[in-house]
């Protein structure tokens, strides 16, 4: 709701003469909170109720979380506009310590994503990483419950809520490396609506575009979803240009294949041909059937 509410003021100081309303819909992966995204279908289950009502007229537009979103938009969808990236990395939260690093042997570590569980237990394998669901408060309160002795969760979201003083150490990429389109906000629109396209071209911020369109091709090419432990950040060079660097990892952690590539420009063409060039340094490391093993032998998308 926070980020609808973000567009909706975004669109009305850029068109005061608009009524900008907000249908606030509830989606299967919010609804299901009893079980691991990966088991109950992914990122789909966050824009599907949403995609529908695009369609049948009851609304105009759609915003996500970009990392939410999955990697191919169904036929007849397009996004409109990528918003300016909030802080891209994960959270460590807690009450009782101040990192990772600090819990002892057994602690309970809460997270909902199959990539952040995957980073920790690599690096920490004392830890017992248990699966999280829920809003960010709710996150908050089973923590503050005692269900977990500490939980990650994206900075953005904290951050976006007033709530960067839960945050006890902002994790670096070099420690847990975010999702593809971590900390950036997509706008779903009809294809077809260039009326729409029109209108929301203001929002779109070009750099941020350039770098989640990178990500978004490693993780294409890799069968991205809730179900894959993926990670791929891209950020802007000092000198110009973008570096981009992804990891693939085990369920367990214990294997850990990584890449990273840089690029001179930062146009569409340049960014896709960046995740191309990463995720097939991945496949070439054998990074899909390592993820097809963890997938019980299934061929990735």
């Amino acid at each position: 709701m926070w980020q609808a509410e973000h567009v909706q003021a975004r669109l009305r100081v850029l068109y005061p003469e608009c009524r900008v309303d907000i249908l606030g819909m509830t989606t299967e992966g919010d609804r299901t909170l009893d079980r691991a995204l990966n088991e109950i279908g992914g990122k789909g289950l966050f824009t599907k109720e949403l995609e529908h009502a695009l369609l049948d007229g009851r609304a105009d537009l759609a915003v996500h979380s970009l990392k939410d979103v999955p990697m191919l938009l169904p036929d007849g969808f397009v996004l409109g506009a990528i918003l300016s990236r909030e802080d891209p990395r994960d959270a460590f939260v807690s009450n009782r310590y101040d990192s990772l690093a600090a819990l002892p042997a057994g602690a309970r570590v809460g997270t909902s994503s199959l990539r952040r569980a995957a980073q920790i237990r690599g690096r920490f394998p004392a830890l017992t990483v248990l699966p999280l669901r829920g809003n960010v408060n709710t996150r908050l309160a089973k923590l503050d419950g005692g269900a977990y002795d500490a939980i990650v969760l994206a900075a953005a979201g904290l951050k976006r809520l007033g709530l960067v003083e839960r945050i006890r150490q902002v994790l670096p990429p070099s420690d847990s490396l975010p999702a593809a389109g971590q900390g950036a906000l997509g706008i779903e629109i009809l294809a077809g609506r260039d009326d729409l396209q029109a209108w929301l071209a203001p929002l779109n911020d070009a750099a941020t575009q350039a770098q989640v369109q990178a990500e978004r091709a490693v993780s294409r090419a890799l069968g991205g979803s809730c179900r894959v432990p993926l990670a791929a950040y891209c950020e802007p060079r000092p000198g110009g240009g973008l570096m981009l660097r992804a990891r693939v990892a085990s369920l367990d952690g214990s294997r850990m294949l990584e890449a990273g590539a840089q690029g001179d420009g930062d146009s569409a063409d340049e960014a896709e041909a960046l995740g191309r060039r990463v995720s097939a340094d991945l496949i070439g490391q054998g990074a899909l059937a390592l993820l097809a093993h963890d997938l019980g032998g299934a061929a990735v998308p």
